[in-house]
């Protein structure tokens, strides 16, 4: 098995001798979303390097559920695989939690310095332990604010303000102590409500605010980058267990190989994105007081400290 960052894949005369394997992918967002850029690409690399023996079927849109639908479908063997956001994946196994600490990581490479080695590693092996087969993190991005009601500079500008968060108790810890009325729900639902009013805003990465036309509804981004969001590849364990030990072996070099693909194509596209939806009519606040959000959410690191004694030390002093 290749190591991370080495995609070494498996020679064709390998993927000569395996039979033919059909996968379906899903997940929850449209085609222009950076997860089906992921998925496309694993896609493509898979039947590239297994010479057509491994076809992958993408389902889009949440056409076979939510995220929780979908991991709890992979439980038991009725969903291959997915791409699916680290927020729910957390409601599985609590270790990933502690990548939802808000402002933990300062940059996106510091973030894919943890994911992808030592405590990353061990992290995604938890899954196991709930009949899942992490494969590789991937990316959701930096995420920031966007809303309807009013420009956002400062924690007081949340006050009282409804607005959708994964259903994650550290996200909705979070956004209480800022002041904010955290409403957790799942993407699908969050559309709807965000039309109807019932919820004034959301937080996503800009890719999200872009590809979602979130300007129809939001007129204000703020970029607090305030959480760095990992999504994973994650495979039913069942279903990985049953492959050959060569497609074991090209699916899980190839999740990692689009996995960075798809973090070079949101660094690439952030800056045409923020253009995107300001010529929608979205008011965008690129700078924030990030001072005062840090230190807003001090009470966070002060209830889930302990929680995740095991990683976030290790993880602060990987980030030095």
């Amino acid at each position: 098995m290749a190591a991370l960052g080495l995609f070494t894949l498996p020679l064709s005369s390998q993927a000569e001798e395996l039979p033919a394997i059909q996968l379906r992918l899903a997940h929850v967002v449209n085609s222009d979303d950076t997860y089906h850029i992921a998925a496309t690409r694993f896609q493509e690399l898979v039947s590239e390097q297994s010479d057509g023996a491994i076809s992958v079927e993408i389902y889009p849109n949440a056409s076979l559920g939510d995220e929780r639908t979908l991991l709890e479908g992979m439980q038991i063997g009725t969903v291959d695989m997915g791409v699916i956001t680290n927020g729910p994946v957390a409601n599985f196994v609590d270790d990933f939690s502690v990548f939802e600490l808000p402002f933990l990581f300062p940059t996106a490479e510091g973030a894919y310095s943890v994911l992808d080695g030592e405590i990353g590693q061990e992290i995604l092996d938890k899954l196991e332990g709930v009949n899942l087969k992490g494969l590789a993190f991937t990316e959701r991005g930096f995420r920031n604010i966007t809303n309807s009601r009013n420009a956002i500079n400062e924690p007081a500008d949340l006050d009282g303000l409804r607005l959708r968060v994964i259903e994650n108790e550290v996200y909705v810890d979070t956004f209480r102590t800022l002041g904010a009325n955290a409403v957790p729900m799942a993407w699908t639902e969050a559309l709807t409500a965000l039309q109807q009013g019932t919820i004034d805003g959301q937080e996503n990465p800009v890719n999200v605010a872009a590809a979602f036309n979130l300007a129809e509804t939001q007129n204000y981004l703020t970029m607090t980058r305030h959480i760095y969001a990992p999504a994973i590849f994650i495979m039913s364990l069942p279903r990985f267990n049953a492959l050959p030990e060569a497609a074991q072996e090209i699916v899980l070099d190839a999740a990692h190989e689009a996995s960075a693909y798809a973090r070079a194509q949101n660094a690439a596209t952030e800056a045409e994105q923020l253009d995107e939806v300001r010529e929608a009519g979205m008011e965008v606040n690129e700078t924030p007081d990030i001072a005062a959000f840090q230190a807003a959410v001090a009470p966070v690191y002060e209830k889930y400290g302990q929680r995740f004694a095991d990683y976030l030390p290790r993880i602060q002093a990987a980030l030095e």
